[in-house]
Formats: C-alpha cells, sequence, structure tokens
C-alpha cells in the first residue's frame, strides 16, 4: 500500500518503505523536539533512505550522511519527506 501524500507530495519519514529515499522538506515538532533532530543530523535537505523497521515496526532505521540512526516512529513522523 502506498502512503498518502499531502498536496506538496510531502508524507512523514515513519512512512517510507525499507529500502526508499527521501529528501527531508520540514520538521513539524515542538521547538524542542525539532532542535533534537536538527542536531542527529536530520536537517532540511538531507537525503535519507529508510533501511528498516524493527518487527513491532518501533523503532526505525535510517540511513543519512553516511550514518545509520534509529529513531521512535513518533519521533519519524514529525519529519516530512519529498519520496525520490
Amino acid at each position: 500500500m502506498i502512503a498518502p501524500r499531502d498536496a506538496t507530495g510531502e508524507r512523514p519519514l515513519a512512512q517510507l518503505a525499507p529500502g526508499e529515499r527521501g529528501r527531508i522538506a520540514r520538521i513539524d515538532a515542538e521547538p524542542a523536539i525539532t532542535r533534537r533532530l536538527m542536531e542527529l543530523g536530520l536537517v532540511p535537505g538531507t537525503e535519507v533512505q529508510m533501511i528498516r523497521r524493527a518487527p513491532l515496526g518501533d523503532p526505525l532505521e535510517v540511513a543519512l550522511r553516511g550514518l545509520r540512526l534509529s529513531l521512535r516512529r513518533s519521533e519519524a513522523g514529525h519529519i516530512h519527506v519529498e519520496p525520490r
């Protein structure tokens, strides 16, 4: 099933399928969460790839800037990407 997109073609990072890539368009969260995610390297314009999900869907593993990062599904839901 293909995840829904908004009018700009963006969708939450948490909805990318394993192997799918995207470019971070924006982070839509409260300032403390946004700051933490950006400190981890998740800034607008960065290319990310969904690597895999844990068996129950949480956490998610993504690759960006030559590193692998695990995120909670709730955190990844605040990160909007433009799929590639």
